[in-house]
């Protein structure tokens, strides 16, 4: 199963948004579009992308401003396009947050290069890895897919979730509470049993032993871990 990455695409001019659309959509991106700061903010919200295009010449506010609002709202990569090229400019939006900064006109190929990049570094900054493997399953955590015995295993959203949330950190123990806090951000009340029930069925569907299981191990009343090769059972 691949889960594309969701893009924000954030510009007024309904020309540039379609071009970038239209190329998102080639390279299996999903996207969502704001004409104006504030849509920007009410999606960031509704939609968490896990990357967001920002032009910095939006007509209700000044798309500097919305880098920091941004990158405190959310954990999604910032990739500024704006046809600002002047040096200050390219400092200002990558000391605010920006993850990178893409001047128009510009080549689709890049801008596609350039989101690849930085979602490489997001992980890398993270302390995660592009690709885990834990015996005969295998997690990209760049092209969201995962596969076991080199086939392509089904996993709905919130399954991928919880299960990306364990591969970012190979072998080392995540609490229940921030594995919630990743998977169901907008929960008032965190249950641990909707993480027990999503975890009995990675299971069925990873484990070849899903009563023993050897890939996504238990610390009770803590959390859990992925074991990853090389590690005892």
């Amino acid at each position: 199963m691949t889960t594309r990455h969701k893009v924000l695409i954030v510009d007024d001019e309904l020309h540039i948004r379609r071009l970038i659309h239209s190329a998102l959509a080639r390279a299996d991106y999903e996207t969502v579009e704001a004409q104006n700061a504030r849509a920007a903010l009410d999606l960031l919200h509704e939609a968490s992308p896990d990357i967001v295009i920002l032009d910095l010449g939006l007509p209700d506010r000044d798309g500097l401003e919305l880098v920091p609002l941004i990158k405190q709202r959310s954990d999604a990569t910032l990739v500024v396009v704006s046809a600002r090229e002047a040096t200050e400019q390219k400092v200002a939006a990558l000391d605010l947050g920006a993850d990178d900064y893409l001047t128009k006109p510009f080549d689709t190929d890049e801008l596609l290069a350039r989101l690849r990049v930085a979602l490489r570094n997001r992980l890398t900054r993270e302390g995660g890895v592009s690709t885990v493997k834990a015996g005969d399953v295998e997690i990209d955590l760049l092209a969201r897919m995962v596969r076991k015995s080199g086939h392509e295993v089904h996993l709905t959203p919130k399954e991928y979730g919880v299960l990306v949330q364990l591969a970012k950190f190979p072998g080392r123990v995540i609490t229940h509470g921030q594995i919630m806090a990743q998977v169901w951000p907008r929960e008032v009340e965190h249950h641990v049993e909707y993480l027990r029930v999503l975890v009995r069925t990675l299971r069925h569907k990873l484990e070849d032993d899903p009563q023993r299981p050897r890939i996504i191990g238990n610390e009770p009343g803590i959390g859990y871990r992925l074991r990853t090769d090389g590690e005892g059972g």
